[in-house]
């Protein structure tokens, strides 16, 4: 069987494809999929990214491909990839095939860093923002303790539910339980601050600045859906903690 050729469309949807995922902003990726094409003698590329999909034609009139996004995750290394990439494409135009294999050789690269060491940077920084929202030292252990097991809760949990929400409300869970047991066995002086500070992990600092970044570059349904998804994982980090509270009242 002879292998597939290697097409423009299929750059350009591959290489939004990892962007997207790996959760770029929505007008970044429609650029650089822009600037591939207009490099390769596309003169007017048509590319339109959402939160779940891409739309992606030759031309005005030409037939449009659609690829659909149904999992994405927060990997800066990649998005810097892809464009370091796609700057090598438009500077040396680096034949298609070349272009492909680099692009599916990135695809399946695997995290940088292992889920062990994840959980054990989730546990520091939990410790840090407790300090640093005004928690003492007698909170920095419990805050490490709670902020690692919910952080790794979620990861485990979205590895075998598959929905993000779900994931992140047995996340924030475990937090409120881990931090409300230290602190009734006596460790920590601040609940509130434990708690605060062991959450910020699960919080979606990224989407929700992505949100605002494009709905200022007039993104508006990508702006509007990435904003309602910030929210909704608020509300399952907050409904996670009160969950806590109301089972177990301090």
């Amino acid at each position: 069987m002879s292998k597939p050729s290697v097409t423009v469309e299929k750059i350009c949807l591959l290489a939004g494809k990892i962007m997207l995922a790996s959760g770029a902003e929505t007008y970044r990726v429609e650029d650089t999929m822009d600037r591939i094409a207009q490099c390769y003698g596309v003169e007017n590329p048509q590319s339109y990214a959402t939160l779940t999909g891409l739309h992606f034609s030759l031309d005005y009139t030409s037939s449009s491909y659609f690829l659909r996004i149904t999992k994405r995750a927060t990997d800066l290394h990649k998005i810097d990839e892809v464009n370091q990439l796609s700057r090598e494409i438009v500077a040396n135009k680096m034949p298609l095939s070349t272009a492909y294999d680099k692009l599916k050789a990135l695809e399946k690269n695997v995290p940088a860093f292992s889920l062990s060491f994840q959980v054990l940077a989730a546990a520091l920084v939990s410790g840090c923002f407790s300090l640093m929202f005004g928690g003492i030292w007698p909170d920095f252990l419990p805050a490490c303790l709670a902020g690692g097991i919910g952080y790794l809760t979620m990861i485990l949990f979205d590895k075998m539910i598959e929905i993000r929400f779900l994931a992140e409300f047995f996340g924030a869970s475990f937090v409120g339980l881990i931090a409300l047991s230290c602190f009734s066995l006596g460790f920590g002086g601040s609940l509130e601050m434990i708690i605060i500070g062991a959450v910020m992990p699960l919080v979606p600092g990224l989407p929700i600045t992505n949100a605002i970044r494009d709905l200022m570059a007039g993104h508006l349904v990508s702006g509007v859906s990435k904003g309602i998804e910030s929210l909704l994982t608020a509300v399952a980090i907050g409904a996670g903690i009160a969950i806590v509270y109301g089972f177990f009242p301090v």
